[in-house]
């Protein structure tokens, strides 16, 4: 028996550092997924990561020095092995410009192709996922979030979750955050955030995180 497991991020290199270390305790790469704002330009296919990669955090940027123009996602992570390798840009409907990589992005952009209604909402319960849940990881992506998904053992439930929770957002309180500001739901119509929107959105809860 398998069982879904869904946290976000407000950091993507804590949402890469989580991908990686599930793959060091044994979970397949293609049991785990990650969605990533890219409203901002964070990721380009042309260019190297806008933030630092430090894979063995040693203090030293991971990434290949050559990365340039044409360049894949996996160059621009400095040839990074499993899922991260993967990454590829595209848009999903209501969260805007992502990059993505995994199941969970193959069935959200499936759906909608397919002309399936909910798109990464109908993925994640899909998956397992409540509704209520799944409307709030597309929220939080869709506001410069980063969403990390596995299909992991009920056995390594624990060990998977401790993994996971260490750099996560609580999504409780993110849901009180959203509902005071007037959200009332995923909106998958809603205009995706601009990069100016999501820089604003990340440094109030980055405010909240430093009181």
């Amino acid at each position: 028996m398998t069982v879904t497991l869904s946290r976000l991020y407000d950091d993507p290199v804590a949402a890469h550092r989580a991908v990686m270390d599930l793959e060091v305790s044994g979970i397949p790469s293609a049991d785990i997924s990650i969605v990533s704002s890219n409203a901002d330009q964070t990721y380009r296919s042309d260019s190297k990561m806008a933030r630092k990669v430090d894979r063995d955090l040693d203090g030293v940027d991971d990434r290949a020095e050559g990365a340039g123009a044409g360049a894949g996602m996996g160059a621009v992570l400095g040839g990074t092995a499993g899922l991260l390798a993967g990454l590829g840009l595209m848009a999903i409907p209501g969260l805007g410009p992502v990059v993505a990589a995994g199941w969970l992005a193959a069935t959200a952009t499936g759906a909608v192709a397919g002309g399936a209604a909910g798109g990464i909402i109908g993925a994640l319960t899909q998956a397992g996922v409540p509704k209520k849940d799944a409307e709030l990881y597309a929220e939080g992506v869709r506001r410069g979030g980063t969403l990390v998904t596995a299909s992991v053992p009920d056995g390594h439930r624990a060990r998977c979750e401790a993994i996971m929770d260490q750099a996560a957002i609580n999504i409780r309180e993110r849901e009180q955050s959203y509902r005071e500001a007037g959200w009332s739901g995923f909106d998958p119509a809603a205009k995706p955030y601009s990069a100016d929107e999501i820089r604003t959105e990340r440094e109030i809860y980055r405010e909240r995180t430093l009181r």
